[in-house]
């Protein structure tokens, strides 16, 4: 009879981090199986895949990764130069799920769709640690199988559960019915989706790096298609949004705080701010937008299609069988809470951290990558690549390695959300945080 530690260790998403997990696990000596529920690895980084990230090659390859590749002739790309989405997948993750240490283990097209321990649910405890985990995996979406695993290691992310576009982080009235003509992250404005936006009404709802993205995007579509109209709904000041500008030490995040303002100053597209959406209604083939402004109800011109760029949060309804240690603010893992909160923090310094922060009530079991930071804006490649190095020490028994947490990030430099009160970076350095986002949507202090 297979005893619990001769088990794999089963790693659920094989996006970057989850990718990083098998590495580690891989040069441990430790088996593993690793679950995706799309049809190729990394299949939440092509939905970006035209976009270019702000951070360059350096910090986004895992050692362990890293290590793995070489042994097998692989040339990394120029560490200084900021890869589109494609150029992650095609000249890193992919060739890394290809080989021999990790394809084999490798599921695709396998999602998750239930975690517990075995033969107990969520409510019994005597007993309880030393039973293996049962994780139950739809395949090719047609054959649920059961799997048994010494340890689990969600990486699972938050990209393909995105926020709803209603004010109050609920679905707006009529959302749902209309989602047909609303595209939830950054679409290829300018390659697949032209012919949707094309001389189209277009209207881009969110503050973040996502929505300026999509419409720097739609400007260049508008140059050659004229009758396209930009409109973008947010929350907050505009200010707020424009960020460090050419003070921001990562050049191509600063350039965008350029960018938009410039479009903003320039009239090429209609802002409307504050504004919270309470309804989009289906009106003569058109989508009437219907919210508040300062307290004051407003419909907005009538829109063609709508992008949203409101974030994203993560999925639990797989884990109702695992205990859990989640903030019931950010939905992120409770111990690193106060790290992330940007309704406590400015900007500043995430302390390093890893398995002793990201533990859960069920031994052995783990959140780590995007989905470890919960609806927090604010997750880098790099510290998802930490989290599962100190993971793997301790599923391994190496509790020193565990332990010892080092974060080697890129400089933020200005941060965008505070710049206009220079509060970034000052004084109260106790109570300051790192904001930074490595989806292709954002890599900024404070979003």
């Amino acid at each position: 009879m297979e005893t619990l530690q001769n088990l794999p260790v089963a790693i659920i998403g094989a996006g970057p981090v989850g990718l990083a997990a098998a590495a580690h696990l891989t040069l441990r000596n430790q088996p593993f199986i690793l679950f995706e529920a799309g049809k190729t690895v990394a299949s939440n980084v092509l939905t970006w895949k035209h976009v270019r990230i702000f951070s360059p090659w350096k910090y986004n390859i895992d050692k362990a990764a890293r290590e793995l590749l070489s042994a097998h002739g692989w040339v990394s790309p120029e560490e200084g130069l900021l890869p589109t989405g494609e150029e992650i997948y095609s000249k890193y993750l992919k060739p890394l799920s290809e080989t021999v240490h990790i394809k084999p283990f490798l599921h695709l097209d396998s999602r998750v769709v239930s975690v517990g321990r075995k033969n107990l649910d969520k409510m019994k405890t005597s007993g309880r640690e030393a039973l293996p985990f049962v994780i139950q995996v739809l395949h090719d979406e047609k054959l649920i199988k059961q799997y048994e695993a010494k340890a689990i290691i969600d990486t699972s992310g938050t990209w393909s559960n995105p926020n709803p576009i209603g004010s109050g982080g609920t679905y707006a009235a009529g959302e749902i019915e209309n989602g047909d003509k609303i595209f939830y992250g950054i679409p290829d404005v300018m390659g697949r989706y032209a012919e949707r936006y094309k001389n189209k009404n277009v209207l881009v709802v969110g503050s973040g790096h996502t929505s300026i993205q999509a419409i720097l995007e739609l400007d260049k579509l508008k140059n050659k298609y004229p009758n396209t109209e930009i409109h973008w709904v947010l929350r907050k000041d505009l200010n707020r949004v424009y960020g460090g500008k050419d003070q921001d030490a990562l050049a191509a995040r600063g350039a965008l705080g350029v960018q938009i303002e410039n479009l903003v100053l320039e009239e090429k597209v209609n802002v409307y701010t504050p504004f919270q959406i309470q309804q989009i209604l289906s009106r003569n083939n058109k989508l009437a937008v219907i919210g508040y402004q300062l307290d004051e109800q407003k419909m907005l011109p009538p829109m063609d299609e709508i992008i949203s760029g409101t974030g994203s949060r993560p999925d639990f309804s797989f884990l109702r069988e695992v205990r859990l240690s989640i903030d019931p603010g950010l939905e992120s893992v409770l111990e690193i809470a106060e790290l992330i909160d940007p309704n406590i923090h400015s900007c500043g310094t995430v302390r390093p951290h890893g398995e002793k922060e990201l533990r859960h009530p069920d031994k052995d079991f783990y959140i780590a990558g995007s989905k470890s930071y919960g609806r927090a804006p604010t997750f880098l490649m790099a510290t998802g690549y930490e989290q599962v190095r100190s993971i793997v020490a301790a599923i391994s028994g190496d509790m020193e390695g565990a332990q010892k947490v080092e974060l080697e990030l890129p400089e933020t430099g200005v941060c965008s959300t505070d710049f206009e009160n220079n509060s970034c970076c000052g004084a109260t350095r106790s109570k300051q945080r790192v904001n930074k986002k490595n989806d292709a949507r954002q890599v900024s202090c404070c979003s």
